[in-house]
């Protein structure tokens, strides 16, 4: 069994359930091209099935060179962007103390995980600098072809500044890269340095490849169980592929009624939480279902939202905006620790009504009743429930939303395995960069500006 839950009872006066049962043989079908790798994109589905197929070797190495890391380094740097580093920051954030880096500072085992290529800003890169030239640190390097531009040139600056630091000898030992097995810049200078390698595999996309030693090494690094991580994800991916029946499988039901309601004009999906450390999981799934979808002139677009505090600034607009929009919450039943309300005798704030109640009660009414305006405001609501944050329910809600994504892509008809449209600025940055072979565009690009 699974402990994640899917309840879609605030969407029923927008989607019925004979809507749904209509979905009922596409989904099987859907569901044979994922599993059998015949749909589009047939070539980049191995993500489909790798929660059942991370040998226990891999994990073993990569828990062996994470506690490597972990006694040489105060901080580890990973360097990346796109899927290299939204999963596994995902995860660490949802896993951390709200206050990583001020909390037990004095008896921290696990290094800080910071991250970098995930921008080109100077001062972001100046200050990283500043801070790693008074700490010891290591670096994970993450890129199938170790020529995409940010992470390249973040790498660069990097190896230059821990070669300097260390000497390059022993600087190569605090270098891990993860790329391509056998083929690239990144595995070449690889190769050519010594640097300890782990591979994305070839049928593994980047916003699907958080399962891999993408996201598993720097979460292992963050000191985190990926064990446990990924049997939560081998737990959802036998519970799906089992169950036929659609409105048992949520992650079926999750991309048949988000189609739904984009069929009914509904084209934009909020994602609402009420725990502040979940934020960064919204961000992975932006690019997850965004990258997946937006293509063709097709595509729900992937917004997102932190509750209560964006209530007060956002909360306006999904209440009484245009109505073009549906939520779905992720709700945590039990937080990880406890606060009572304490009693004021004076009650100058009028909150004695609170007293003797937990922080996380105020929390869930204001999520219920929020879930209730919105809803009578004309925006339905689909609720992931998850008992409560741990590596094991963070594997099992990683692949149900992988698997959604790759079903309501399907449904919608495009390759959810591609992004062609991501080349077009990267073409227009290398024009006015000067990149050789791209003068003509240059020019035409420079007489526009």
């Amino acid at each position: 069994m699974i402990n994640l839950r899917l309840n879609i009872d605030k969407t029923s006066g927008f989607v019925s359930k004979d809507e749904i049962k209509l979905f009922r043989s596409e989904i099987e079908l859907h569901y044979q091209n994922i599993y059998n790798k015949t749909g589009k994109g047939n070539e980049f589905l191995g993500w489909a099935t790798l929660p059942e197929e991370i040998s226990s070797s891999i994990i073993d190495n990569i828990e062996k060179d994470a506690a490597i890391l972990s006694k040489i380094s105060e901080v580890v740097v990973v360097i990346g962007i796109g899927g290299s580093y939204l999963g596994s920051k995902a995860v660490i954030d949802a896993l951390s103390n709200n206050f990583p880096q001020l909390s037990k500072t004095s008896e921290r085992i696990n290094p800080i995980v910071l991250f970098a290529g995930q921008n080109i800003d100077e001062d972001y890169m100046h200050d990283l600098l500043s801070v790693l030239d008074k700490k010891d640190y290591s670096i994970i390097v993450i890129s199938k072809s170790g020529t995409t531009t940010e992470p390249a040139i973040a790498f660069r600056i990097l190896k230059k500044h821990i070669e300097k630091k260390y000497g390059k000898s022993n600087a190569r030992e605090r270098i891990i890269a993860v790329t391509d097995k056998s083929r690239g810049a990144l595995k070449k200078l690889s190769d050519a340095e010594g640097y300890t390698t782990y591979v994305i595999p070839d049928d593994v996309g980047g916003r699907y490849s958080v399962l891999t030693p993408v996201g598993l090494l720097p979460i292992a690094v963050a000191g985190f169980d990926i064990r446990k991580l990924v049997e939560g994800a081998k737990n959802m991916q036998h519970y799906l592929r089992e169950e036929k029946d659609l409105e048992k499988n949520p992650a079926a039901l999750y991309a048949v009624v988000r189609n739904i309601l984009y069929r009914k004009g509904k084209t934009i999906e909020i994602m609402a939480n009420f725990t502040p450390v979940m934020a960064n999981l919204t961000e992975w799934w932006k690019q997850l279902y965004g990258e997946s979808e937006g293509k063709e002139n097709k595509g729900i677009f992937p917004a997102g939202v932190n509750f209560t505090c964006d209530l007060h600034s956002m909360g306006q607009y999904i209440q009484q905006g245009l109505r073009n929009i549906f939520e779905t919450v992720i709700s945590i039943e039990q937080p990880r620790s406890k606060i009572e309300i304490p009693n004021d005798p004076e009650n100058i704030d009028g909150l004695n009504f609170l007293s003797g109640k937990r922080y996380s009660f105020v929390n869930k009414m204001a999520e219920q009743g929020t879930l209730l305006a919105h809803v009578d405001g004309g925006v339905p609501n689909i609720c992931i429930i998850l008992p409560q944050i741990n590596e094991q329910n963070l594997g099992e809600l990683i692949y149900f939303f992988e698997i959604g994504c790759a079903l309501s892509g399907y449904i919608l008809d495009v390759n959810p395995f591609d992004q062609p449209g991501v080349e077009d600025y990267k073409k227009n940055m290398f024009a006015l960069l000067g990149k050789p072979g791209y003068e003509e565009l240059a020019r035409e690009l420079k007489s526009r500006l």
